[in-house]
């Protein structure tokens, strides 16, 4: 006859696998923080393009004057695309190494079922939105673009939050409301965008790290 506690240490054990075959669980919490920190540069090395101080001055003034210029040698629309997609690119490797190593630890792999329809569903909005961004900076409505890559970024992470961890639903509706309140504080949107990905980021990657990782090797 089996004791309370081995029939609980039994429940919890089935209770992981299938948690394991329906959501990617693999995640880093470090890979948050590293994608922050991406953001956070990203936002600071646009800040000298423009010109411009964190809190200080009209944004769309800033916009106005760059849209005139050639800084750097590269157009405002060649260096918002390169800013926006080295910061992405970098932010993606960060996360594919933490998650690598992560995995690597537990002897699991993250080329899965579960992280493959993670994948699918973040790729939608995540590549709608792309589309769109893309759009808005081709006709120059570049006062739209911070929110709008907030908005579906939080898109993607709450469509995608069923297959992992469900703490990723919280940080998707903190994206989705920041980046609609940025469409009406145009002025203060690059800083919107860096709490949006940058702080954000850097809070939830550490609260997972310290929840799921630090004390599970």
């Amino acid at each position: 006859m089996k004791s309370q506690e081995e029939q609980l240490a039994e429940l919890r054990q089935i209770r992981s696998i299938m948690e394991r075959s329906t959501r990617f669980i693999g995640l880093s919490g470090f890979s948050g923080v590293a994608a922050g920190l991406c953001a956070l540069i990203g936002a600071a090395i646009l800040y000298f393009y423009l010109n411009a101080y964190p809190f200080e001055g009209d944004y769309s003034n800033y916009l106005k004057a760059v849209q005139t210029g050639k800084k750097w040698g590269l157009s405002y629309r060649t260096f918002i695309f390169l800013d926006g997609s080295i910061t992405a690119i970098c932010a993606i490797i960060f996360g594919i190494f933490f998650t690598m190593q992560k995995a690597n630890k537990k002897g699991q792999s993250i080329f899965n079922q579960s992280a493959l329809r993670l994948l699918f569903n973040l790729a939608v909005p995540l590549l709608t939105g792309g589309i769109f961004c893309f759009a808005l900076l081709y006709y120059g409505l570049l006062f739209l673009i911070p929110a709008t890559t907030l908005v579906f970024y939080g898109l993607a992470l709450f469509n995608g939050s069923k297959f992992t961890l469900h703490e990723v639903q919280y940080l998707g509706f903190s994206e989705i409301i920041l980046g609609l309140g940025a469409l009406f504080i145009v002025d203060y949107s690059i800083e919107i965008w860096a709490i949006g990905f940058g702080v954000l980021h850097i809070v939830y990657g550490a609260l997972m790290y310290y929840k799921y990782e630090k004390n599970n090797g």
